[in-house]
C-alpha cells in the first residue's frame, strides 16, 4: 500500500531534503469533474525561443485563465526522451534545467502540478496495458517517428530516414503518450498541430478499453485536442527548417539563457533576402517572414499588421526591432532561470511534491483499471 506523504506546507520552502521515496504518496480524491488539462515536454535542457513561443508560453496562459476547479498537470517526460540515444549525465542535467525553466516562465507549483513523468510508475503500467489493446495498424499510421528521427540526425527531410533506424520504443511511444493522458483521465490536451494524430489515437485507445472492459460507466473520457495558437519559429540560418537545438550551427537558435548582446548578434546574422521592402511571404521570403513571425509573437500582434508597418522599411530596422522585442520577452525568464537552476534542493522538492500530487490522481485511475482487467 502507498503511504501518506507528509503534509505540504502552505508554500514550498527552498531547503535541503534527503532522497525521496515516491512510494510514500497517497491516493487522493479523483480529479474534479471539470477540465483536467495535461501536457508534457521532453527534457531537452534549456529551451529555445521556438519552444517558448510554441508551447511554454501557452501553458502559462492556460494557468492564468483556468477556472478554479480545473486541474492542470504539466510533465517533463523523461521516458519519451529515451526513445532516442541519450547521454545519462546530460539527461540528468537537462531534467533539472527544464523544471527550472517551467518555474522561471511563471508556472506556479501551487496551482499547476509540475512533475517528472518517470517519478510516477503508473504511466508505464498503463502503457503496457494499452499496448496489449492497440492494433499494430493504428501505430503504423503514425508518422511522427520519421520527423523525430530526421530532426535528431539533422536530416534534410524525412525521406532520408527509414525503418532500419526505428526502435520499438520510438514506434510505440504514441501509446505511452496515450497513457500519459489517460492515467489522469484528462479531458483536454493542449498540443501543437503535429501531435493531433496522437490525440486521435488516444481517443481510439480509450474507446477500445471502454468497450473491452465495460462497467457501469466508461472508465476513460475521450480527451479533447486543444489546438494551441503556437508560432512556428524557424532557424535563423536556414529558414526552411524549424529552430532546433540539434542543429550544429549555434547561430541558428536563441536559447532562453543568451544575453542581450548575443540576441542582437544572432538576429543581425539571420538569413533574409535582397528583395526591397518588407513583406510577409513564407514561400518566397522565408527568412524575412520568420523575423516578422518572431516580432509578432513577442509583441502579441497580428503578423500581417506587423508586415504592413514595415512595408517601406529595410531589414536593418526590422532586425533591430526584432532583437529588442526578443530581449524584452526573455529578460525576465532569463534572470529567474539563472537564479532557480542553481537551487537544486528547491527543484527536487518541487518535483517530489508534484509527483505526490500526480500519483494521487493516477492511483485512483489505476485501481479502477486493475479491477476492470482482473488484476485486482
Amino acid at each position: 500500500m502507498l503511504r501518506v506523504c507528509q503534509r505540504a506546507t502552505p508554500r514550498l520552502q527552498r531547503t535541503g531534503h534527503g532522497p525521496t521515496d515516491f512510494r510514500q504518496c497517497s491516493r487522493t480524491t479523483k480529479p474534479p469533474q471539470k477540465r483536467v488539462i495535461f501536457s508534457g515536454i521532453q527534457p531537452t535542457g534549456i529551451p529555445h525561443l521556438g519552444n517558448y513561443l510554441g508551447a511554454l508560453s501557452n501553458w502559462v496562459k492556460m494557468q492564468e485563465t483556468a477556472e478554479p476547479d480545473d486541474t492542470l498537470l504539466f510533465s517533463i517526460v523523461g521516458w519519451h526522451a529515451l526513445t532516442l540515444p541519450q547521454d545519462p549525465a546530460a539527461l540528468r542535467s537537462a531534467r533539472d534545467d527544464m523544471l527550472a525553466t517551467l518555474l522561471a516562465i511563471g508556472l506556479d507549483p501551487e496551482r499547476s502540478t509540475l512533475f517528472h513523468q518517470e517519478h510516477n510508475p503508473h504511466h508505464v503500467e498503463l502503457c503496457w496495458i494499452l499496448n496489449c489493446l492497440t492494433p499494430m495498424g493504428k501505430l503504423r499510421r503514425m508518422t511522427t517517428w520519421k520527423s523525430r528521427l530526421a530532426t535528431s540526425r539533422n536530416a534534410g527531410s524525412e525521406d532520408e530516414v527509414n525503418e532500419s533506424l526505428l526502435n520499438s520504443g520510438l514506434f510505440t511511444y504514441p501509446v505511452l503518450q496515450a497513457a500519459d493522458v489517460l492515467v489522469y483521465r484528462a479531458t483536454h490536451v493542449p498540443v501543437g498541430e503535429d501531435q493531433q494524430q496522437h490525440i486521435e489515437l488516444t481517443r481510439d485507445v480509450a474507446e477500445i478499453f471502454n468497450r473491452t472492459f465495460p462497467g457501469q460507466n466508461p472508465l476513460f473520457p475521450l480527451p479533447v485536442y486543444v489546438n494551441v495558437p503556437s508560432k512556428r519559429i524557424l532557424s535563423l540560418r536556414d529558414p526552411t527548417s524549424k529552430m532546433s537545438k540539434s542543429s550544429p550551427d549555434a547561430a541558428s537558435r536563441i536559447l532562453l539563457t543568451v544575453t542581450a548582446s548575443e540576441i542582437k548578434s544572432k538576429i543581425r546574422a539571420a538569413v533574409t533576402d535582397s528583395i526591397p521592402g518588407i513583406s510577409y511571404d513564407p514561400v518566397r521570403r522565408p527568412g524575412t517572414s520568420n523575423l516578422l513571425t518572431i516580432l509578432a509573437a513577442c509583441t502579441e500582434s497580428d503578423v500581417q499588421n506587423v508586415a504592413r508597418t514595415y512595408a517601406t522599411r529595410g531589414h536593418r530596422q526590422l532586425k533591430n526591432d526584432v532583437a529588442d522585442a526578443v530581449e524584452e520577452l526573455l529578460k525576465g525568464p532569463r534572470s529567474e532561470l539563472e537564479r532557480i537552476r542553481c537551487e537544486k534542493a528547491y527543484l527536487h522538492e518541487v518535483a517530489r511534491k508534484g509527483a505526490c500530487k500526480a500519483m494521487g490522481y493516477s492511483s485512483a485511475t489505476m485501481e479502477d483499471v486493475r479491477q476492470r482487467i482482473g488484476l485486482a
